[in-house]
C-alpha cells in the first residue's frame, strides 16, 4: 500500500510540476510580449511567472524524492541527478534530469536578472524553448499511463497553451514591436524588483 502511495505521489507531483512549468513558460511569453489587461496590475504576468516557477521547484523536489524512494522504480539518487545512469527507462529519465537543470538555471538567473548582463540573461532564457519540450517528453515517456485519456488531455492542454502564447509572441515580434519591448521589459523587471524589495 505504501509503495503504491509513493507511485501516486511521484506521478501526481510530476504532473503538477509539468503544469506549473507550462504556466510559467506561458506567463514568460506573455510578459515579453507585454500582454496585459486593464483589470490586473501592470506586473501581474511577471510576478506570476516568477512565483509559479518557484512553486514548480517545490513540486519537482517532491517528485524526485518520491520517485527515488519508490522501490518499484529503483531509481537511486545518482540517477535522479546524472543523465543516463538510471536502469529504469534511462532516456526518458535523462530528459527529466536535463530539463530540471535547465529549469533551475532559468529560475536562478531570473531572480538575479538585475545583477546580470542582459545579453547573458537572454541567452540563458532562450534555453526555455528546450527545457519545456524535454519536460513534456519526460512526462509522457517515463510514465506507464501516458496513453490514458486524462494524460493525453493534459498534454493537449499544455501544447495548446504554450503554442498559443508562442504564436502571440511571434506575432508581436513580426509587428515590429519586439525591439522596443526588449528595452522596455528591462526597465519593467528592474521596477518589479524594486517593488518586491520594498514590500
Amino acid at each position: 500500500m505504501f509503495n503504491q502511495f509513493l507511485w501516486f505521489v511521484a506521478r501526481g507531483s510530476g504532473i503538477v510540476s509539468l503544469l506549473m512549468v507550462t504556466a510559467s513558460v506561458c506567463f514568460g511569453l506573455l510578459t515579453v510580449a507585454r500582454f496585459w489587461h486593464e483589470t490586473w496590475p501592470r506586473f501581474f504576468n511577471l510576478e506570476m511567472h516568477r512565483r509559479i516557477s518557484l512553486l514548480a521547484i517545490v513540486f519537482n523536489v517532491v517528485h524526485i524524492t518520491s520517485a527515488v524512494l519508490d522501490p518499484f522504480v529503483t531509481l537511486g539518487w545518482s540517477a535522479a541527478f546524472v543523465p543516463l545512469v538510471s536502469t529504469y527507462r534511462p532516456v526518458p529519465v535523462a530528459l527529466g534530469v536535463v530539463s530540471m537543470y535547465l529549469f533551475i538555471a532559468l529560475v536562478i538567473t531570473g531572480l538575479l536578472r538585475a545583477h546580470m548582463p542582459q545579453g547573458l540573461w537572454r541567452a540563458i532564457h532562450w534555453t526555455s524553448y528546450a527545457m519545456w519540450p524535454l519536460a513534456l517528453a519526460h512526462s509522457f515517456l517515463s510514465g506507464s499511463d501516458a496513453s490514458s485519456l486524462w494524460m493525453l488531455a493534459i498534454g493537449g492542454i499544455s501544447l495548446g497553451a504554450v503554442g498559443a502564447c508562442l504564436l502571440f509572441r511571434i506575432s508581436v515580434w513580426d509587428s515590429g514591436r519586439g525591439r522596443l519591448e526588449d528595452a522596455v521589459l528591462t526597465s519593467s523587471w528592474e521596477d518589479a524588483a524594486r517593488r518586491t524589495k520594498g514590500r
